[in-house]
């Protein structure tokens, strides 16, 4: 067995993932607006059986009761930490750091990546698709609203971009052209983002998504991945000899007031 992901836009820029499997039923990753999903369900003409919720804000787990009312036996899984602290509704199974599972005959490793949140997990599907939520976005990452720096940079550089280069990152925002337009203003002199960013203008004035990303292209344009750059400790007004969560807890700080 295999699955396709199908892209379901909610809102104004958020994205959930639908993973249809060829036995006709299918996983959703992510919750935030239950009648686009149901939507898609019908469209696709297949049966939800699972949610995989990556943390637990609103906008990713603000349908999980709709939807659990709406499929009787719905599995929820997401997180230990979130688990533990009963902040992803309906969940069913606490995932740890590292834990295997396997969907639509698909095996899956669940990796703890706080940062954004303290309880985020990413699914590493071993087909090469990942779903990172919050914790990476095309060129760029998510705030730090409970983490630290340390625990961002661990997640960006040594889990999510340490996979292999094909892999492909599917997160839960259109973000992509504010994110590239804060990345030029500290890495201008970056060949494959000045490239990208015409490409991502083309995408979005033809009204086309820019997610999925790759681990290859967050390597070559991200400024959180590439943080230890001579040129971004430079532009973060970090010395040679900061650590590199440094540079990535001050380009955050930076983006929080770009506009």
């Amino acid at each position: 067995m295999a699955f396709t992901v199908q892209r379901i836009p909610v809102w104004q820029d958020n994205y959930a993932w639908l993973l249809v499997a060829d036995d006709g039923t299918a996983a959703l990753v992510d919750a935030p607006e239950a009648p686009p999903v149901l939507e898609a369900l019908e469209r696709h003409g297949v049966r939800l059986t699972h949610i995989f919720n990556t943390h637990h804000h609103f906008d990713h787990v603000g349908s999980n009761a709709a939807l659990i009312a709406a499929t009787p036996g719905l599995a929820v899984f997401g997180g230990e930490y979130d688990h533990a602290e009963a902040r992803i509704p309906g969940q069913t199974r606490a995932l740890a750091d590292g834990e295997r599972f396997t969907w639509g005959g698909v095996g899956c490793t669940v990796r703890a990546v706080p940062g954004h949140t303290l309880g985020h997990i990413a699914y590493l599907f071993d087909d090469g698709s990942a779903f990172v939520g919050d914790t990476i976005f095309v060129g760029g990452c998510g705030r730090l609203f409970e983490g630290t720096a340390e625990q961002l940079d661990r997640a960006l550089s040594d889990v999510i971009t340490a996979l292999p280069p094909d892999t492909r990152l599917y997160c839960a925002h259109e973000y992509t052209a504010s994110n590239l337009r804060f990345a030029l203003s500290v890495d201008p002199d970056n060949e494959a983002l000045v490239a990208y960013a015409a490409e991502v203008q083309r995408l979005r004035a033809a009204g086309e998504a820019t997610v999925p990303s790759t681990v290859a292209l967050e390597r070559a344009i991200n400024p959180f991945v590439r943080a230890d750059r001579p040129e971004l400790r430079a532009a973060a007004g970090c010395t040679a000899e900061a650590p590199r969560h440094a540079v990535v807890g001050a380009l955050r700080a930076m983006k929080d007031t770009f506009r």
